[in-house]
């Protein structure tokens, strides 16, 4: 694992092959993160009433370059549960009314739709998607088959989290504008990871994290809200909004901005962290793919079991494999433990998966360390 050549924090004794699950932090991009913190302890009236508002804009500015949108439909969370969380309270829907979903939707989230909607008696519908995914007609089509004349909201992943699989997304959304459906696209793993146009791409809703692919600090993620629905997005949590310190015209800005005092630093690094991730790790992305396809092809011929995807053009740098009925419940533990790997083993659809996550420091002795070892204690 190539950690001391790329710069990043990471316990060089361990073979990182999750980054996809809370990324990892380059120094340069940690220490612009911690130089905030210092500027806030300096003088924190002046930092959190006048400077915090200069940083947020311009960091707002910078990741809307970056991920096709304008600035002012941006406001950032904590992470995407967070952000969704605040979209599906501002819902306006009536009892028997549909959200529409696929079955490899993030777990944590599934069980956030689940909640609000035992409250409201809104149905949620996890439609099942065709494994192996081959085609995208077909992809699109089956679907597109879980639509109803209930169906209000369609929320759907780019890149799921669990699988690691690329969902091509324009066909349904634009079929669900057509239809007057709201669209809510949890892009959770994008930014910094495959290439992203917002506005191009054609939803209402989009949430996506700085602090995985794009190896921003922890805790930095936003939420693009289309223009026509600002007015009536609401903040879970209320504070001065308009009667506060922060200068911009937008209510919508104002009231989800500033909400109580607390450390903005990693939301004010995140233009650096996008200059970073521009000059030190996309020039070596393809590196990467090709190493997560490479992980691919050796998951099936150490299992011995059926992949989720054909292959490349559902894949980017993370892949997700079936293992085996028989695999040693204690695998996870073992491989962390005894060979100091860090890869998750997790359950999905009632079957055990291993996920890798490939990012610029792991190299293909990473994978073939993994594999071998795999075959050991399986």
């Amino acid at each position: 694992m190539n950690v001391e050549i790329y710069d990043f924090l990471l316990n060089k004794e361990i073979t990182y092959l999750n980054h996809g699950s809370f990324g990892a932090c380059p120094r340069p991009v940690f220490e612009k993160y911690q130089e905030w913190q210092r500027k806030l302890e300096e003088q924190p009236v002046k930092f959190l009433t006048e400077d915090l508002y200069r940083g947020l804009r311009e960091s707002r500015i910078a990741l809307a370059d970056l991920v096709g949108c304008d600035q002012e439909e941006i406001i950032f969370f904590q992470n995407p549960t967070t952000a969704v969380t605040n979209i599906i309270y501002n819902l306006k829907l009536n009892e028997d009314d549909e959200i529409l979903m696929t079955d490899h939707e993030y777990g944590a989230l599934v069980r956030a739709w689940s909640e609000w909607s035992k409250k409201n008696k809104v149905k949620i519908i996890q439609k099942k998607v065709p494994i192996p995914l081959v085609s995208e007609d077909e992809f699109v089509e089956a679907f597109l088959r879980g639509v109803s004349k209930k169906t209000k909201v369609i929320f759907i992943s780019q890149i799921t989290s669990a699988t690691g699989l690329i969902f091509p997304l324009k066909k349904i959304l634009q079929f669900a504008k057509d239809q007057n459906i709201i669209t809510i696209v949890d892009g959770a793993h994008v930014p910094g990871h495959i290439e992203l146009d917002i506005h191009s791409l054609g939803c209402d809703f989009y949430t996506g994290a700085v602090h995985k692919w794009l190896c921003g600090p922890k805790g930095t993620s936003f939420l693009f809200v289309k223009k026509e629905y600002q007015s009536s997005m609401k903040p879970v949590i209320y504070s001065w909004g308009k009667d506060g310190d922060d200068p911009e015209e937008s209510e919508f800005l104002q009231d989800f901005q500033w909400q109580g005092t607390r450390d903005m630093s990693a939301f004010l690094s995140i233009p650096f962290t996008i200059e970073y991730y521009k000059n030190n790790i996309q020039p070596t992305q393809k590196k990467c793919l090709e190493l997560n396809l490479y992980a691919y092809e050796q998951f099936k011929k150490t299992f011995n079991t059926a992949p989720l995807s054909s292959g490349s053009k559902w894949l980017g740098q993370m892949v997700a494999h079936p293992l085996p009925k028989n695999i040693n419940i204690d695998t996870k533990i073992i491989l962390l433990n005894k060979y100091k790997i860090e890869v998750p083993i997790f359950k999905w659809n009632n079957q055990s998966f291993i996920r890798t996550s490939i990012q610029i420091y792991n190299d293909k002795n990473d994978i073939d360390y993994l594999m071998s070892v795999l075959r050991t204690i399986n």
